[in-house]
């Protein structure tokens, strides 16, 4: 991770902890597990409350995590929604489409070879 990536602004506040809500989720997502090209950041207003209003950013040029001004509109989304803790996922994620609306529910992103049939968390094959 480069030095930008690692002083990334979402990144520097969450790891201040649970401050109570509202909370942002910011979840990263990729073709792979090295470059994100999709940033999704959702606000949860309450304890057993869905999440509401969710936003997404992608950048096909640059890892998102690199791209100054999608992190500035992050940071504005979440200040405009008067979060008080922010939530982030340990890395990449999954595959940036959609099952259901990019590809067929139930099978494999065929843009995204590397997910299939990998945990997105672990990494590892499930098969």
């Amino acid at each position: 991770m480069t030095r930008r990536a690692r002083s990334w602004a979402p990144n520097r506040k969450a790891k201040r902890g649970f401050k109570g809500y509202p909370v942002a989720t910011v979840c990263l997502y990729g073709p792979t597990d090295k470059v994100a090209s999709k940033v999704a950041v959702a606000i949860v207003r309450g304890e057993q409350q869905d999440p509401d209003p969710l936003e997404r950013w992608f950048s096909e040029a640059d890892d998102v995590r690199h791209d100054e001004s999608i992190e500035l509109e992050i940071v504005e989304f979440i200040r405009a929604h008067g979060v008080r803790t922010v939530v982030m996922s340990d890395g990449i994620i999954g595959c940036p489409h959609e099952e259901g609306i990019d590809y067929p529910e139930g099978t494999s992103c065929p843009a995204c070879p590397y997910w299939a049939g990998r945990d997105r968390f672990t990494k590892e094959r499930l098969r």
